[in-house]
């Protein structure tokens, strides 16, 4: 990894940290409750950050439809957490299968 590339990604975290600034209050404790649960466990996903945006953009969502954010997620922030991860895990197991719905159960 170059030095361009540590600058390009200071850059988009900046950017991304941006987005859940702009977030009211609740979702941004409940952003970062799940980022801390991620960087404890390690997801796939994360280290590209396609996970944490897709947070962001789900997120945003439900802002823009006036939902609170255990409306969209539940009360459990770890269970909800976990969900995502066995869905990661399953698209995945699917894509080096290389079929639909054999991911195990």
């Amino acid at each position: 990894m170059g030095i361009q590339d540590i600058i390009e990604g200071k850059k988009q975290w900046r950017a991304h940290m941006a987005r859940v600034k702009a977030l009211p209050s609740d979702y941004q404790i409940v952003y970062k409750e799940i980022q801390r649960y991620f960087f404890k466990v390690g997801p796939v996903g994360l280290a590209d950050g396609s996970l944490l945006s897709g947070i962001v953009d789900f997120f945003e969502e439900g802002v823009g439809a006036g939902k609170g954010v255990l409306e969209l997620i539940g009360n459990d922030v770890a269970a909800f957490c976990d969900d995502l991860i066995k869905t990661y895990s399953d698209i995945y197991q699917e894509s080096i299968s290389g079929k639909p719905g054999t991911a195990e159960k």
